[in-house]
């Protein structure tokens, strides 16, 4: 059995844009109807959406038969963690709030085998192996596996070069909102100070050789986003397109909903 190709790593190797889709619902028949509308990528939330492993293991097993690459967004970096995560098929992970080379190393060491790294094997007893089966897995996972590391602070900004010349580290992911509440601009993600900041810091991942990627729900922003060098850019949210949706379909029978009851 072959060990399965991260064709999303691929497509960043080659610098070919990847659009991709932010998915809070922690549901995997949701992730699969998303998996079926021709996304690049797709991020599983376990940060801020209410995802746990076996969630999360759902999801990834919804979405694999469809041509979309599942990005896991980790809680933190958590060796632990990260372990489970890369044990139950995530071929690539995305860890937030990363501020430092030192914390990217950590982070790129607990999704390596030892000598390399700190990762504990138990493939026996993992999907990503298929339970052993991927022929050489231990040794050739590696080439597959991608990391990506979330810069959203004043001070992750500030040792992002360093973060981006990381050995190990595949991209750097700017979050805007947490990037303009780092700047003392809570809730204002289009402000111009923090959209120039995200344009600078995907200059500075782009010059260290790496890839860069940012979230925009904005069409127009994340446009400029993939104009300024972005090569995997989250374009919509799954929870904030269902409220629209239905929000905009209320809207559209609004006569009949707020008149007088009638009989």
């Amino acid at each position: 059995m072959q060990l399965p190709a991260n064709t999303f790593k691929t497509a960043l190797r080659t610098g070919r844009p990847q659009i991709g889709l932010w998915l809070g619902l922690a549901d995997a028949y949701a992730s699969e109807l998303f998996a079926s509308t021709g996304f690049d990528w797709l991020a599983i939330d376990a940060e801020h959406g209410p995802n746990d492993l076996r969630s999360v293991l759902a999801q990834l097993q919804a979405i694999a038969s469809y041509p979309v690459h599942a990005v896991v967004r980790t809680a933190s970096g958590d060796a632990t963690l990260l372990k489970q995560y890369l044990d139950i098929g995530a071929q690539t992970l995305l860890v937030p709030m990363v501020e430092s080379a030192e914390q990217a190393v950590r982070i790129v060491a607990a999704t390596r085998y030892p000598p390399a790294g700190i990762r504990g094997v138990g493939s026996a007893l993992a999907r990503a192996s298929r339970w052993n089966q991927v022929s050489d897995y231990l040794r050739a996972c590696e080439q597959e596996i991608c990391v990506l590391v979330q810069v959203e602070s004043a001070a992750g900004v500030g040792n992002l070069a360093a973060i981006a010349a990381t050995e190990g580290v595949d991209g750097v992911f700017f979050g805007p909102a947490d990037l303009a509440a780092s700047m003392g601009l809570l809730g204002r993600t289009a402000d111009a100070r923090v959209q120039d900041a995200v344009a600078h810091g995907i200059k500075t991942v782009r010059n260290a050789g790496k890839t860069a990627g940012v979230l925009s729900a904005d069409p127009n922003v994340a446009r400029k986003y993939l104009a300024a060098g972005a090569l995997f850019v989250a374009v919509g949210v799954d929870t904030t397109l269902l409220v629209r949706a239905a929000k905009d379909l209320r809207a559209v029978f609004k006569d009949f909903l707020d008149a007088p009851q009638f009989r």
